[in-house]
Formats: C-alpha cells, structure tokens, sequence
C-alpha cells in the first residue's frame, strides 16, 4: 500500500501564493511574447511543491481470514420430528465445508432455550457486532424460522445472510391459543375466557374437520366437554367460587393424522379470586365497655360492608316512655334474618339475649344459613349462662359448646392450646411464643362443654375452653366465651392482639384461604424451585403426591416446619401443570405456561427472517431438500441458487488486511529539486536566448557583407 503525502515547510498558504506568483509569471512571459514562458512557469511549480514536501509513505499490509458466522438454533422447538437430525447434518456438514475454504474462520453460535422464547435474532446481532465488518463474510442461521425476538434483527448485514429452515413440506400443528383472560375475579360473579382453536402447516383431509371437544377443568376438579368449531373465536363464562388462585385447565383431544405435537393443545389460567365487599351483619344485645370493639374493627377494613344494630330497648324494658316519643328506629328483623340473610357473609352476635325479639323461625333460618355455608360469630357474656342462652333457641343446634350456667369472675391469661398452636387463627399470635404469652389477662368468661369434633384454640381459667372452633355442614360458627377481649384493646396489664385475633376469627369464619386449617401452598420461588407448605391440625401430613404434565408421578417427603405446618423444596423438570395431592387435598399448580412459548407455533417458517434474507442478497433453502453446497463470490453478486444436483448457497470474500508498518520517502531528496528547479529556469532563459538572437544579433546565412 502505497500512499502520498505532504510534509509542508511552510504554511499552505504562503506555498499556494509562491504557486500563484509562479502562474502569474508564466503568464506575463506569454503576454510578453517571450518563448521560455512555459518553462519559467514549471520552474516555479516546481519550487512550490519542492516546499510542500511531497513523499511516499509506503505500508507492510498482511492479509486477514474471512469470517463466517454459522448460529445453530438448539431452542425447544427444534426438537420436533427430524428437526434436530437436518441441524445436527447442516451443521457438520457447513463445518467441513467452510474448514475447506482457505484463509476462512468460523465463528459458530448456538441459541439455546429462553424464559422468553427464541432469541435467536439477539444471538445474531451480538455476533455480528462482535466481528470486524471488513472481514464478514457471510451469516448461516440453521433454524426453523420461529424467533421471538425480530426486532432485534440487525438492519443491515455487509455480507449475505442464508437461512437453512428445518422441518417437513407436510408438518402441521393444532394449537389452542388465549385471546384474553382476567387475573382478578369476583367471587360468584361471572368472568370470561376468550380463545380460539386454530391450524397451520398442511393439514391432511382426515384432521379437517368442523368441531372439536374442548375439556375445561377449575382447580382439578371433573372435566366439562364442550364441543367448539376450529377457526373461532370461543366465550368461555365461569363462575368462581372461592378466593385465592383459581387454576383453570384448558385442552382440547389430540386430531388425527399426526401433528407435530400436543404440547400445545393445553393451557392452563390462574386467576385470582377476590371478594367484591365483605358483607358482615353485627347484632349487639346491650351497649357493653366492649361494645365499639367489633365495630372499631370491622370499620376499619375497606372491604368490608358492615351493618350494627344494637337493642337498646327490649320488650322487657318499661321505663313509661310513649312509644310514639322514642327516637329508636325499629329493628328490620324479617328483612335480615328472613328476606336478605344470604346477602351476608357472616352474622355476629355480641352478648345478645333470647329475649323475644327474634320468632324461633328466625333462630331456625339462621341456623339453615349457616349450614347451607353462612357463617356466625358468637362473643358471649354472663348472658350464656343464663335462660336467655342462644343455646337455648333453635341456633343452639350448631353452636360449638354447650353452657354449663356457670360464670368465672376472676382474672384469667389466655392460652393457646396444642390445637391452637396448630390452627391458623390462633398459630403465632403476637406475644404467644414460650409457655406464658406476653398478654394482659381478662377478667371474666362463661363455662362451656364443647361438643365432640369442635376446636378449642384457647383456653382461661382451669383451661376452660375460650375460643372454639367449628364447621357445621357447609358453614362456620366461632364462639369466644368472653367478652372481656375489649381489655387487650384499653392496653390493660400491656394488652395483646385484640385486632389480629378478632380480623383472624372473622376472615376464617367467612372462609379466607390463608387461614384454612387444612390447606397445601405452593410459593414459587424461582422459575421451577417451588416451596410445599402443608397446614394441618394432624401429627403428621405426607409424602405429597405430584404428577407431572406428561402424567408421571413423585412422592415429596414433607419434614417438620412447626406446629402444624410441614415443608418441602422441590425443583420441576420442566414448565407445565402439576397436580398435587395429600390425601383427600388437592391443588393444581401452574409453572410457567402449560405451552412453553416455543410451541405456541411449531410450524417452520422464515417470514420473520426473509426481508433481512432478501436486503443482503441471502437465500432460504429447506434442509428437507438436502445441505447446499458451499461457493464464493464476488461482492455484490447473486448469493444462492439452485444447480443441477441442488441448492447453493455463496459466501463473499472480503481480502481484507492489516498494516503492520509504514516507511516515508521523500519524492525527491533538496538537491535533486534545487537541480530541477534551476535546471527549468536555465532551458527557459536558453530558449528566450536563442529566439532573441535568432530575430536581429546575429547574421542569417546567405547575406551578403557590406
């Protein structure tokens, strides 16, 4: 490589002036008619670039390898039937070939399997940017066609870019796909699922039919089919009925005639089950120092819709004041507990009375709520114990425990039991841990009998039952035995958890799941690392039983955690549905899409990859057909064709090179330009000389002398 340049001895600008002179000069001679113009003007060009300093610089250039960048697409999908067989065979065979070529390196990069799909234009682009552009030769991708990622593709390649597409003329695939799908639900209120059932690729007549069954399935349990037509949009209506996760599964029977696979022809959906307002009807019997503690706490959470009565004068009250003079609103009994009562999500009576208010009907329709899944909170007083007991009405058929008419007027400390160690309402109370709870004590509480089945989560004086617990039929009843919990409020003696122990009986009452005393929990802590968590009232739980998608089955040993809790760790083998059980429990757990995104479309296809192809004057080639060969040509000749025995594809050599030093050599040494330099002016005053002499000083030949 040979260069010239300039080493200036004086400013360009003096040189373009010494330059100018040298032209006007010249000029001025030709004006002048004088015969050596020309050569005085070269004189002084002459002297003008002799001050510029011209020279050669000559480089030491060596030669650099053509690159060639082969992507290796390995994602999920290349799995499929022959798919791995053609890349494993393009591959070897574009290895030995390039290895062939001379002065050629490959840089080979394979795409493997990703969270969000195939990012196989990302690959490409970080190997391109990585690589001189002068020494790029050509990019092969071996693939399917299926990237999730195509604007990422580089928008512009300086060498042609070949895609090699893997899989079969007559692949084809059914796949269920979500159009819309909520992730929050109202309880008993209607959502809806959007989907259709669609094909691709080359269908065969057997699998081209109108209709296919569509299986759906909440939370595991029994399938509904549902018969749906391919190509539309489907409504699904659904109705939940329960808060928490919602596990929909979705999946349709696998066609006829051999599709590519059926991973995705399931989906699975989780949604979120969330109670719009927490309905809650609150009767106090009588105005009590306790009495604003349940309304203080039902007040004070948003969700919940709360309506307080309180009877403040009941039929047995006569103090001879005019009814017509009472300011008292009259209490709607046969529009709550008759008309609305299964508007409710839980009744609570804070020391009420039988007092004749309520008709036994009443008693007895409070009781059928409840077991037809309603739910009732009793916080008694010295009442219980007396003859206007609730006991002693039509509810007392489902109240927990019986009263023994006996009142314990002395101050007493809570304590949990093994059970309420154990049951959610109660387990890690603030101020519980160790054998005396950190609490103030209360001053009173009625004796009960409780009934066989029935938990007693805390116990007071002599470990007289406290708090108890039950499940009537599809319903709840909770009975506190004391209305002294108010204390723990007023701080008396350091107080305790009077809101957390009162929000805790009044959400299990109304059936929250993370206060259910038999539940399974799966806490997702990684893409695949899941955290078992079994909740028991039993000594011990386990092994968990987990069948996997494809059906198989594990057993998890669950260990110890606390009381009543019991752990496990465990890593899925893949994404997908997982079913869960431990004994009469179940739950169904969604990791990651039931169809991984790899399968969402399985069918080859280079339409993301072809406008990148056509810029760069690639070529697409089917490695159904066979590996093309492997040719060179010139920049910006067509790249990929078809011969004889098959497809080519062409790689374009760039030559490029290295300068690995330079050499400067003045054009011509000073005295070989001062030579120059006078050599001109001396031949043009030669000539103007000659012609001068030549006009009138010296005689012609042939004249004659005087």
């Amino acid at each position: 490589m040979t260069q010239l340049r300039f080493d200036p001895l004086l400013p360009w600008w003096a040189i373009a002036i010494l330059a100018a002179l040298a032209v006007l000069v010249a000029g001025f001679a030709l004006w002048r008619g004088l015969r050596g113009w020309a050569w005085r003007g070269l004189a002084g060009l002459a002297a003008a670039l002799a001050v510029a300093g011209p020279a050669l610089e000559i480089g030491s250039r060596t030669g650099l390898s053509d690159i060639v960048i082969l992507i290796d697409d390995r994602s999920a999908s290349q799995t499929l039937p022959e798919r791995s067989v053609q890349a494993d065979g393009a591959v070897d065979a574009l290895t030995r070939q390039i290895a062939a070529l001379p002065n050629t390196e490959l840089r080979r990069v394979t795409v493997g399997d990703n969270d969000d799909g195939t990012l196989l234009a990302t690959e490409m682009a970080r190997a391109i940017a990585a690589e001189p552009e002068t020494r790029l030769a050509g990019v092969i991708a071996v693939t399917d066609g299926r990237l999730h990622d195509p604007a990422m593709l580089p928008p512009a390649v300086p060498a042609p870019v070949h895609v090699l597409l893997t899989g079969r003329p007559q692949d084809w695939d059914r796949r269920l796909v979500i159009e819309e799908a909520p992730a929050f639900g109202l309880i008993d209120q209607q959502v809806t699922i959007r989907l259709r059932i669609e094909d691709q690729g080359a269908v065969p007549p057997e699998a081209q039919t109108g209709s296919v069954n569509l299986r759906l399935s909440l939370d595991g349990e029994d399938e509904q089919v549902v018969a749906v037509s391919l190509g539309q949009p489907i409504t699904l209506p659904l109705t939940l009925d329960h808060a928490g996760q919602n596990v929909v599964q979705i999946a349709f029977d696998a066609p006829e005639g051999g599709e590519l696979t059926d991973r995705n022809n399931a989906a699975a959906i989780s949604i979120n089950g969330v109670r719009d307002r927490l309905r809650v009807l609150l009767v106090s019997g009588e105005p009590h120092a306790g009495e604003r503690t349940w309304r203080n706490l039902l007040k004070s959470d948003a969700a919940v819709d709360l309506i307080h009565f309180t009877i403040l004068r009941p039929p047995d009250k006569s103090d001879g004041v005019p009814v017509n003079e009472l300011s008292l609103i009259a209490f709607p009994t046969q529009e709550l507990f008759m008309e609305r009562i299964e508007d409710f999500d839980l009744i609570i009576f804070d020391r009420y009375s039988v007092r004749g208010i309520l008709p036994p009907d009443y008693y007895a329709n409070i009781a059928q709520y409840v077991e037809d899944g309603g739910a009732i909170l009793v916080s008694a007083g010295p009442e219980m114990a007396g003859v206007e007991s609730l006991y002693l009405s039509p509810l007392g058929r489902i109240l927990p425990a019986r009263p023994t008419g006996q009142v314990l007027e002395e101050p007493f400390l809570p304590r949990l039991t093994e059970d309420g160690q154990r049951h959610p309402v109660t387990a890690g109370l603030p101020g519980s841990e160790g054998e005396d709870p950190t609490w103030g004590r209360w001053l009173r509480m009625a004796t009960v009998t409780p009934d066989p089945g029935a938990q007693v989560a805390m116990t007071g004086v002599d470990d007289q039952p406290l708090l108890i617990l039950n499940r009537v039929g599809e319903g709840r009843v909770a009975l506190l035995t004391s209305d002294q919990v108010w204390l723990w409020g007023r701080g008396f003696e350091g107080g305790g958890p009077q809101l957390e122990l009162l929000r805790r009986i009044a959400h299990w009452s109304m059936k929250e799941p993370e206060l259910e005393e038999e539940a399974l929990l799966a806490d997702v802590a990684g893409d695949l690392s899941v955290r078992f968590t079994r909740r028991t009232m039993a000594d011990s739980a386990g092994p968990l039983v987990v069948t996997r998608p494809d059906g198989g089955t594990e057993e998890v040993p669950l260990v110890p955690a606390g009381p009543g809790r019991f752990t496990a760790d465990w890593t899925a083998p893949e994404p997908g549905l997982y079913r869960l059980a431990d004994g009469e429990l179940r739950r169904v757990l969604a990791l990651g899409p039931a169809a991984p995104r790899e399968f969402e479309q399985t069918v080859a296809d280079a339409a993301a990859l072809a406008p990148l192809v056509t810029a760069t004057g690639g070529g697409v080639v089917a490695l159904s057909d066979g590996v093309p060969d492997l040719r060179t040509v010139a920049p910006g000749r067509t790249a990929h064709g078809s011969a004889g025995l098959g497809d080519w594809i062409a790689l374009t050599p760039r030559e490029a090179a290295s300068v690995t030093g330079l050499e400067r050599r003045a054009l011509l040494p000073g005295w070989a330009w001062l030579l120059l330099v006078a050599g001109l002016i001396l031949t043009g005053w030669l000539r103007e000389g000659r012609a001068g002499r030549g006009s009138g000083g010296a005689p012609r030949a042939g004249a004659a002398a005087p």
